[in-house]
C-alpha cells in the first residue's frame, strides 16, 4: 500500500515537468514561429487594406522586373524568399516565362525555385531539430521517417512527381532531416517538367494577358506552338505522376502492414 502511494506521488509531476522541459528546450523556436506568423498576418492585413491588394502587389513586382536591368536577380531573390512571403509559385513561374522567355525563364526559375526549396528545407530542419528522436523507435511516424531518410532521393522525387504541395514537401524533408544533397537533386529533377510547362505558358502570353490573368483569372490567348509544347510536357508529368502515385501507394501499404505486425 505504501509502495503504491509512493509510486503515485513520484509519478504525478512527470507530465508538467516534461511539458516545462519541452518549452525550455524549444522556446527559441516557438518565439521564431510566433514572429513568423505575426509577420505573415501583418503582410496579409496590409495587402488587404491597401488599394493594390494581392493582385496589385504581384503586378507591381512584374512591372519592376520588366523595367529594371536587375530584373533577373530580383526575380530569383523574390522566388527564393517565397516560402516566407507566401507568394504564388504558379504566378511567379508563369511571370518568369513572360518576362524572360522560354529559355532564360526556365533558367532563372530553376535557380529561384530550387533556392526557394532550400529555404523551406532549412526552416523545416530548424524547427524539427530535437523533435524527432533518431533512436529507432517503432512508431508509425518513426517508420516513415526512417524510410524517407534511408531512401531520400527516391522519396522526394516521388513526392515532386505526384504534385504534393511544393513547400510542404520541402518543410517535411527538412523537418525529418533528409540528406540535403539528395533533397536538392530530387527537387531539381522532379520539378523540371512542371517548370517547363508553366514557363512556356507564360512565354506565349502578352503583358495584357498577364494582367488579366492576375487580376481576373482570365485565361489568355496563347501562341499555339508554345501552348502545344507546354501541354505535351505537362501531360508527360501527369503520366509520371500517375505511375509514381501507384508505386508509392503499394509501398505505403507495405509499410503500414509492417507497422501492424
Amino acid at each position: 500500500m505504501s509502495t503504491s502511494a509512493n509510486t503515485d506521488i513520484q509519478d504525478a509531476p512527470i507530465a508538467p515537468a516534461a511539458s516545462q522541459s519541452f518549452l525550455l528546450r524549444h522556446w527559441q523556436k516557438l518565439v521564431a514561429l510566433v514572429i513568423w506568423i505575426a509577420l505573415a498576418v501583418g503582410v496579409a492585413w496590409y495587402v488587404r487594406r491597401s488599394d493594390t491588394g494581392l493582385a496589385g502587389a504581384l503586378l507591381n513586382l512584374v512591372y519592376l522586373m520588366q523595367s529594371s536591368a536587375w530584373g533577373p536577380l530580383i526575380y530569383m531573390v523574390v522566388y527564393a524568399l517565397r516560402p516566407v512571403t507566401f507568394l504564388s509559385a504558379a504566378a511567379l513561374t508563369i511571370s518568369g516565362g513572360f518576362l524572360f522567355g522560354p529559355l532564360w525563364g526556365v533558367v532563372y526559375t530553376v535557380i529561384g525555385a530550387n533556392t526557394s526549396a532550400m529555404v523551406a528545407y532549412v526552416i523545416g530542419r530548424y524547427f524539427g531539430q530535437g523533435l524527432i528522436n533518431p533512436d529507432g523507435s517503432d512508431g508509425i511516424i518513426q517508420r516513415y521517417a526512417r524510410r524517407m531518410r534511408d531512401n531520400s532521393f527516391e522519396t522526394v522525387l516521388i513526392m515532386r512527381f505526384i504534385f504534393l504541395p511544393y513547400d510542404l514537401v520541402s518543410y517535411l524533408a527538412g523537418f525529418l532531416r533528409i540528406d540535403w544533397k539528395a533533397f536538392l537533386l530530387a527537387t531539381a529533377l522532379g520539378s523540371i517538367l512542371g517548370t517547363l510547362s508553366f514557363v512556356w505558358l507564360g512565354a506565349s502570353a502578352s503583358l495584357e494577358d498577364i494582367e488579366n490573368l492576375i487580376r481576373t483569372g482570365e485565361i489568355p490567348s496563347l501562341n499555339p506552338a508554345v501552348l502545344i509544347g507546354s501541354v505535351v510536357v505537362f501531360a508527360a508529368s501527369l503520366v509520371l505522376s500517375r505511375y509514381f502515385r501507384r508505386r508509392e501507394g503499394t509501398a505505403s501499404d507495405a509499410t503500414a502492414t509492417d507497422a501492424t505486425e
